[in-house]
C-alpha cells in the first residue's frame, strides 16, 4: 500500500478524534503515515493532537502526529487535505445564530443569513488552501472538504481548475440509514438522493425491486424529517426532506421557540467543547470519549475515511457527495454543484442517474431558487461585491424581506468584519 500523508486543517476541532479512529480501523486498508495537524489555535490544536497520537500508540500504528501552524507545511506532500475549519470559532457562530432573530429571521450556522455569513467568512480561506495545494501538495492530491456551508464552498472549488475536490456532510448517510430500516434491510435496496447540501430529499427508494416511496410518505414514523403534523405533507411534496428542510418549512415556528429559548446550540457547543477538553487532556485517554457524541457530527468519520478509502482503493462504491452534478439534474445548469450519489473510485465521483427522474415541481423549484443563491454568495465572499451579498440575501427563501435583509445584512457585517478583509466599503 502506498504511504499517506494526511493534512487536516482545523484540526483543532473536538471532532479530529473521530476522524482518527476512522483511519485506525482501516489501517489494513490506508497505511497513514502521517496526519499533519494544521490550527491556528496552538492550544487547542495541542490537546486534541495529544490524545490522537496516544490512540494511535494504543492501536500499536506506527503514524506520525504532526502539530503546526503553517498551512504550507501541513498541505506539502500530502495526499489527502480533510478541511474541517471553522473562521471565527464557536464565538462567530453564536452571533450568527442570534443576530438574526432581531429581523424575526433564522439564526443557524449553515443555512439562512447565519449561513450565509459564515460563507462568507470560509470562501476566501478555504480559496487560498486550495491555492496552496495546487503549489505544494502531491499530484493527483484530493481536498475533501466538511466545513459549512458545504454546497457554497463545493460549488467555489468545483471552478477552480488543478485541483481535486469534494464536498462532504454527513446527513446523507443518516439519512440512508434510518430509511434502509424502514425497509426492512432489503438486499436489493436503492434510492434516489436528490439536491443541495442541507437541502435534499429522497425521492425513490427501492426495496424487493418495488419503489416504495409512497409507501413510506404515508409513515407516520417519518414526519420528525419535517416536523410536519400529518403525511400530506410529505405527498405534497414528493419526498423524505433531510431534518434540514425543517428550517424552511416551519421558519416562523422555529424562530419563536429560537427565541423562547434563549440559549443558541452554539452557546451549548461551547460548554460541551470546554468539557471535551479536559477529558482530552487525561493522559489515561485512549480513544474517543462518549461525550463526543453530544457535540453531533454522526458518521462524520464513516463519510469522510470511506471516500477516502473509495479514491484511494478504487472502490467504485456509492457514496452521497458534493459535485459537479454533470446532467443529473436537467433542471440544473451544466457545472452546478449539486448533492447527489455518485460511483467513487480512483478518479473521483461520478454522478449515476435517477432512478425515476420525475421529480416534484416544488422541489425542483427550492433547488433553483437555493441554488441561485449559492453563486451569488460565492461572488460575494470571492470578490467582496455588496450588490451580491444583499442579492444573495433577497434570493435566500428564508430572508427574502428588503428591509430585513439590509438590516441583517448591516449588522452581521459590523459583527464579523474581522473576518471579511475582502469588503472594502
Amino acid at each position: 500500500m502506498k504511504k499517506l500523508k494526511i493534512a487536516v486543517i482545523g484540526s483543532g476541532s473536538t471532532y479530529t478524534p473521530e476522524l482518527v479512529n476512522g483511519f485506525l480501523i482501516r489501517a489494513g486498508r490506508l497505511d497513514v503515515s502521517s496526519f499533519y495537524m494544521m490550527d491556528i489555535d496552538e492550544p487547542k490544536n495541542t490537546i486534541v493532537s495529544g490524545l490522537a497520537q496516544r490512540m494511535v500508540k494504543e492501536k500499536g500504528h506506527d503514524a506520525q502526529i504532526i502539530t503546526t501552524s503553517c498551512l504550507e507545511e501541513a498541505l506539502t506532500g500530502a495526499d489527502y487535505v480533510v478541511s474541517q475549519l471553522r473562521v471565527g470559532r464557536l464565538p462567530a457562530r453564536i452571533l450568527d445564530e442570534k443576530i438574526p432573530l432581531k429581523y424575526d429571521l433564522l439564526g443557524q450556522e449553515t443555512t439562512g443569513a447565519g449561513g450565509f455569513f459564515k460563507a462568507l467568512r470560509t470562501l476566501p480561506v478555504l480559496d487560498n488552501i486550495a491555492d496552496i495545494m495546487q503549489k505544494c501538495a502531491n499530484t493527483g492530491a484530493w481536498l475533501i472538504n466538511f466545513a459549512n456551508p458545504s454546497g457554497i464552498l463545493a460549488e467555489m472549488l468545483a471552478k477552480k481548475t488543478g485541483i481535486n475536490s469534494i464536498g462532504l456532510c454527513n446527513v446523507p448517510i443518516g439519512m440512508e440509514k434510518n430509511l434502509r430500516a424502514k425497509s426492512n434491510n432489503a438486499p436489493d435496496f436503492d434510492y434516489d438522493y436528490v439536491g443541495l447540501n442541507h437541502l435534499s430529499w429522497i425521492t425513490s427508494v427501492i426495496a424487493n425491486g418495488k419503489d416504495i416511496i409512497q409507501d413510506l410518505l404515508a409513515n407516520e414514523d417519518l414526519l420528525h424529517y419535517a416536523k410536519s403534523p400529518n403525511t400530506d405533507f410529505l405527498r405534497a411534496i414528493g419526498g423524505v426532506p433531510s431534518y434540514y428542510l425543517n428550517y424552511f418549512y416551519n421558519h416562523d415556528k422555529l424562530v419563536a421557540e429560537a427565541k423562547e429559548k434563549g440559549i443558541t446550540r452554539g452557546e451549548q457547543c461551547v460548554t460541551i467543547e470546554e468539557d471535551l477538553l479536559k477529558l482530552y487532556q487525561d493522559q489515561t485517554l485512549v480513544e474517543k470519549p462518549a461525550l463526543l457524541d453530544k457535540r453531533g457530527g454522526a458518521h462524520y468519520s464513516e463519510a469522510a475515511v470511506s471516500l477516502i478509502e473509495a479514491i484511494e482503493n478504487d472502490l467504485n462504491t456509492m457514496h452521497v457527495v458534493n459535485t459537479n452534478h454533470r446532467g443529473v439534474f436537467p433542471f440544473l445548469q451544466d457545472g452546478d454543484v449539486a448533492e447527489l450519489k455518485c460511483v467513487v473510485g480512483k478518479n473521483g465521483p461520478t454522478p449515476v442517474p435517477l432512478i425515476n427522474p420525475n421529480i416534484n415541481q416544488h422541489i425542483i423549484g427550492l433547488i433553483q431558487g437555493v441554488k441561485a443563491y449559492e453563486k451569488l454568495a460565492v461572488k460575494a465572499g470571492l470578490e467582496g461585491d455588496r450588490d451580491a451579498a444583499l442579492a444573495a440575501l433577497l434570493t435566500n427563501p428564508l430572508i427574502g424581506d428588503s428591509s430585513k435583509a439590509q438590516g441583517v445584512f448591516e449588522d452581521l457585517f459590523e459583527a464579523h468584519k474581522a473576518y471579511l478583509p475582502q469588503f472594502r466599503f
